[in-house]
């Protein structure tokens, strides 16, 4: 098939590139700069230079490469983290997904695209309330923190968008990243001892690595049908259970606490909820309706194993 990644370049598109290569689609990917085309040329894609939030070029791009599929994976998180400001930090990665995903989907329709996949997320915005395992059917916070409104509002409409359209709209709602990529700065707070646990840690966070996200990816662009699909490994924990064995991993010390009292006007509700209240995800659905399964099924082996290593586990190879 040809498809069309928008979003080549970022860390889930570096992975996701070659694997739909490799598994013998016709791949136009896109960068917003001229000097990552190599990179994509690299990996097997055809580059083009294209801004997701604007209309026009992402329409005559799309028109250009003629795909059977679109892949939204477009976000923008080259900035520092800054979690009391969330709303500030996802600002253009919130227009990807309102303004980008439009664009994409009108793309679609003028050029008889049947499919796309979009990229969500599953953890902060789940329901808080409720078992601490949600699946695609669960509500998501029907509260968010003052700080995050704007990324929800984001995510729903990114989310209904895509699977309202008149074509075969799938969502992703990938859960937290690691991999080469996406978890170093992560590591090097853990290391600094600067991610303390909140309270009693008792927030449960789902993780995926890179490599089982992109493995995912093109199992919904091959076989899956329309909905939403979270795509997380098999061992969803609380933070006072991954957060500890992170360290471990990565020759840290433990990581100090934080009661809550004193976490909220340090670091903000972001933190606080997300530490103490979050909500893990089932992959039950994907496994299920993608057959597909993770090779990294549990953080424990990949945070030791994972982190830096692009080789997927053993079992996985072939």
């Amino acid at each position: 098939m040809r498809i069309f990644v928008a979003g080549g370049t970022g860390a889930l598109g570096r992975r996701l590139v070659p694997r739909l290569v490799a598994s013998g689609h016709e791949v136009t990917a896109t960068t917003r700069s001229a000097g990552r085309t190599g990179e994509l040329r690299a990996l097997g894609a055809r580059p083009v230079v294209v801004d997701g939030l604007d209309g026009a070029a992402v329409g005559q791009a799309v028109a250009e490469a003629q795909p059977d599929v679109i892949v939204h994976q477009m976000t923008a998180l080259a900035a520092a983290a800054d979690l009391r400001r969330f709303d500030r930090w996802f600002a253009t990665t919130n227009a990807l997904r309102t303004a980008g995903t439009r664009h994409l989907l009108a793309a679609a329709k003028a050029s008889g695209v049947g499919k796309v996949v979009a990229q969500s997320y599953t953890g902060w915005n789940n329901s808080r309330t409720g078992g601490p395992v949600k699946s695609e059917d669960d509500p998501l916070d029907p509260e968010p923190a003052t700080a995050q409104r704007e990324s929800m509002a984001a995510i729903r409409f990114l989310e209904r968008a895509v699977t309202e359209a008149p074509l075969t709209g799938i969502v992703l709602r990938y859960g937290n990243f690691y991999g080469p990529g996406a978890s170093e700065s992560m590591v090097e707070l853990v290391r600094a001892r600067k991610m303390p646990i909140v309270g009693a840690g008792t927030g449960v966070w789902s993780f995926i690595h890179l490599d089982d996200a992109a493995a995912a990816t093109v199992a919904a662009v091959e076989r899956g049908g329309a909905g939403v699909y979270n795509i997380v490994d098999d061992d969803p924990a609380p933070v006072a259970e991954w957060l500890p064995h992170l360290a471990d991993a990565v020759g840290a010390k433990p990581p100090m606490r934080l009661p809550v009292w004193l976490a909220r006007p340090l670091a903000g509700e972001v933190v606080v909820r997300w530490m103490t209240e979050g909500r893990g995800a089932s992959n039950e659905k994907a496994k299920r309706e993608l057959d597909w399964r993770p090779a990294w099924a549990s953080w424990r082996d990949g945070f030791r194993h994972g982190l830096t290593d692009p080789v997927a586990p053993r079992e996985a190879r072939g």
